[in-house]
């Protein structure tokens, strides 16, 4: 999180590692830098203290988000659907300003494409509240709307709640397309970190439960409960790091971690066949811990002929998009994102 890439930041300028293979994007080092203005971040949560984790990673997702502009005039509608053990799930409607309903209620005449969003936060912490600017913002560039589902959290409620609780909202959003003015053929999941995980996940369920999406979009997605043991060539540069993967591995999946029986839609990159999900859109920064099994989860995807873009930033570490809004290397991040948006 933002936290986690000031410390990372602390290490680089104290040129604490002196023989490093790659280097932070000339971009965000001085937006960063500014970042730590107010005064130095607060030491990293130990691995197992989700509660710290939780707790420092809200608040950072907090700060970022009111630096957003609020999007006022983005709609927004409170729903609910029902997961797999009866739980009521809270869901938030996005519309674009002007479409989406007509002032009388009545929907468009021509049916459009929708997004389910998927937050992230390690599967542990986050809030469609949290990421609420950034959800509007993206429905107000891209003019799809979005539907986010608040998803119940591990620990409290380990797998499967999480990706069922993701499946119940576009089983929701299919099932009221009609009135919605949505086109049920052209609904797309799509998350960052942990929601990018739990966006594959979903897509694989829906496969599984017969419903075809349009597209799955996933940003720096968290795939693989096996990548626990750090990378000391990318150790500088992690904001979220391998003791935070550990911690919400374990908050998820409990003592299954590694073994050979996880089901894959709680850890995509465990699946053997990835024919039939849709066409894909991957990125990740170089500096990323998700970045090669985001990068094998795309080799794959291709392997097993579904067409896939694949975006691998140069120097960019976990959640650079966060860190660093008007940077360049962000804006292309995002044109790349807003541009996938509008071809659904």
């Amino acid at each position: 999180g933002p936290r986690g890439a000031m410390v990372m930041l602390v290490r680089i300028v104290n040129r604490e590692e002196t023989s490093m293979a790659f280097a932070l994007h000339p971009e965000l080092v001085p937006v960063i830098a500014r970042r730590m203005a107010a005064g130095p971040p607060p030491p990293p949560a130990e691995r197992g203290d989700w509660r710290r984790l939780r707790a420092d990673g809200e608040a950072g997702l907090a700060a970022v988000e009111a630096e957003l502009p609020q999007f006022a005039d983005v709609g927004r509608r409170e729903f609910t659907a029902t997961s797999h053990d009866g739980a009521r799930v809270p869901l938030r409607w996005y519309t674009p300003p002007q479409s989406g309903e007509t002032q009388s209620g009545e929907t468009p005449e021509q049916p459009g494409p929708a997004v389910v969003h998927l937050h992230g936060g390690g599967m542990i912490l986050g809030s469609v509240q949290l990421f609420d600017r950034t959800v509007a913002g993206y429905v107000a560039e891209s003019r799809v709307p979005m539907l986010a589902v608040d998803y119940r959290r591990a620990p409290e409620h380990p797998h499967p709640a999480p990706v069922e609780d993701c499946w119940a909202g576009l089983a929701w959003l299919a099932e009221h397309a009609a009135e919605l003015g949505v086109d049920p053929a052209r609904i797309a999941v799509m998350g960052d970190s942990a929601g990018g995980g739990l966006a594959a996940g979903t897509a694989l369920l829906a496969r599984e439960r017969g419903v075809e999406l349009a597209r799955q979009i996933l940003v720096y997605p968290m795939l693989d409960d096996r990548n626990t043991r750090p990378d000391p060539v990318l150790a500088p540069y992690t904001g979220w790091n391998w003791d935070y993967n550990h911690t919400a591995w374990h908050a998820l999946l409990g003592d299954a971690v590694g073994a050979p029986d996880v089901p894959c839609a709680a850890a995509p990159a465990r699946a053997d066949d990835l024919t039939g999900l849709p066409t894909t859109y991957i990125e990740v920064g170089e500096l990323d811990i998700f970045r090669d099994e985001s990068l094998d989860y795309a080799r794959r995807l291709t392997a097993a002929g579904v067409s896939t873009e694949l975006h691998l930033h140069p120097g960019c570490p976990h959640g650079f998009d966060r860190l660093a809004p008007a940077a360049d290397i962000v804006r292309r991040s995002r044109a790349d994102r807003i541009r996938t948006l509008r071809s659904l």
